[in-house]
């Protein structure tokens, strides 16, 4: 007996012990299908049947979460209750969940430390120097460059996302179409950068150059950017602003976001760039009297803890799906999908759409690129497929789906956003806007299904 137990320990401390069946089982896919069911279905019945303003948004999303997980604890009952939490733990901890919980507290803090007043003048600086009209396409521009230079769309959205909806308060711009345009400029960044995880988690997955995974993506992704652009503008053109927008701003506390934006620029390290925000924001805010320094600790506080949610969903989604992969579920999708693709092109299609499977499973696009490497790599082989396309489709259609689903860490972080500043939206007014993701998927479709390649020696 205490062979045994010693043993269980043991296999549940090993990160690569206790490997899902080769066979996979669809049926540990069933909390994702909970969640789905009960997430839209309750958002569809608040908005649609009861008239719910906000309907999706007063779904309690974490309290859904965790009826999926206690699902997917309920699964599995040959392995002990207490190795599915070491189970948990080793998804919880994972670096990129670490990363991402540590990015949305320091961004919370930020926000709770310049506030409110510090974001309008962003916006109204902006107007100020350009016809209202261009409002909405500076922002997407900027949040492109953003993005690039720091290799993070969280990172870039909830820098850019208080601005944006400064900019919809101040001219009159549909709060939706400000936040899905920052969205939206921040995955095409996040896409192309050479210090994304996503970049580099599929080019080493696939073994082949940065720059050669880029000039593949740079093409696809650079079409599908410029008719955004268009249709953001023609968007703009066509509605009813205010001419101009005159307010007063102040210039000085414009600083901490200016650290923050040229920081993002110029390639410096998010978590330096948010410190450096929260810092100059601190010093500033006091100096100037815009709050008391009896209040700037608890104005952090605040800010914080309205990245509760998100925080929360982050680190539920991580046990989940590590779960579900214990448990054979994602290697039944994967095998499922494989099965379905034979020719070539089939073959690049099936690869994006093994990759968005695995996002919308696991709301975290570098986690779906690791997790798909591997039978990506085999068709790869199979089909002669390059290793940069390889790469290159891999990272296009899991931005694609995490730009769009909405319990994606990218929608989350720009709803949390808006919210701290005092307005509220929900990810279905959000996603009809997210132009530049949709486009991206037609550009990457065009370029399988018509443009020639030659096959991979």
């Amino acid at each position: 007996m205490e062979n045994e137990e010693t043993k269980r320990e043991s296999t549940a401390a090993r990160p690569d012990a206790a490997e899902a069946p080769a066979k996979g089982n669809v049926a540990a896919l069933a909390p994702i299908g909970v969640f789905l069911v009960l997430y839209l279905g309750l958002g569809v019945l608040f908005e649609y049947v009861l008239g719910i303003p906000m309907g999706f948004y007063n779904i309690p999303i974490v309290v859904v979460f965790l009826v999926a997980l206690l699902v997917a604890c309920v699964q599995n009952r040959a392995l002990p209750f207490d190795d599915k939490l070491a189970v948990m733990g080793r998804g919880i901890g994972d670096k990129t969940i670490v990363t991402m919980i540590l990015i949305f507290m320091a961004a919370g803090i930020f926000v709770g430390t310049v506030g409110r007043d510090s974001a309008e003048s962003v916006a109204y600086l902006m107007l100020s120097v350009m016809p209202v009209q261009f409002a909405v396409a500076v922002l997407f521009v900027v949040s492109c460059f953003v993005s690039l230079s720091m290799g993070t769309s969280v990172g870039t959205i909830t820098l850019i996302t208080p601005i944006a909806v400064s900019v919809s308060a101040a001219s009159g711009f549909d709060l939706p179409l400000c936040v899905a345009s920052v969205m939206g400029g921040a995955m095409f960044g996040d896409n192309l950068s050479f210090i994304s995880d996503t970049t580099i988690a599929a080019c080493q997955g696939q073994g082949c150059q940065m720059k050669d995974k880029f000039r593949e993506n740079f093409k696809i992704a650079l079409p599908a950017a410029i008719v955004a652009l268009a249709i953001i503008l023609v968007m703009s053109f066509s509605a009813d602003v205010d001419g101009a927008v005159i307010h007063d701003y102040d210039l000085v506390q414009l600083i901490p976001y200016l650290i923050v934006l040229v920081g993002g620029i110029v390639g410096v390290n998010v978590f330096v760039v948010l410190l450096l925000g929260i810092a100059s924001g601190s010093v500033i805010m006091v100096a100037t009297g815009a709050t008391a320094p009896t209040d700037l600790l608890a104005n952090m506080g605040s800010g914080a803890a309205g990245m509760f949610e998100t925080t929360m969903v982050a680190v539920l989604v991580s046990a989940i799906c590590a779960l579900i992969r214990e448990h054979g579920g994602f290697v039944a999708l994967l095998n499922g999908i494989k099965s379905l693709f034979k020719s070539r092109k089939g073959g690049q299609l099936g690869m994006g759409v093994l990759v968005m499977a695995m996002d919308v499973a696991t709301a975290n696009n570098t986690v779906a690129i690791v997790m798909a490497n591997p039978i990506a790599a085999e068709m790869a082989e199979t089909y002669g497929i390059s290793k940069r396309k390889t790469a290159s489709m891999l990272d296009i259609f899991s931005c694609v789906s995490q730009g769009i689903i909405p319990y994606g860490a990218q929608m989350l972080v720009a709803i949390s956003a808006a919210t701290e500043l005092g307005f509220a939206v929900s990810a279905f007014e959000i996603i009809p806007f997210l132009f530049y993701p949709f486009l991206l998927l037609v550009s990457a479709l065009v370029f399988i299904f018509l443009v020639p390649e030659k096959k991979a020696k």
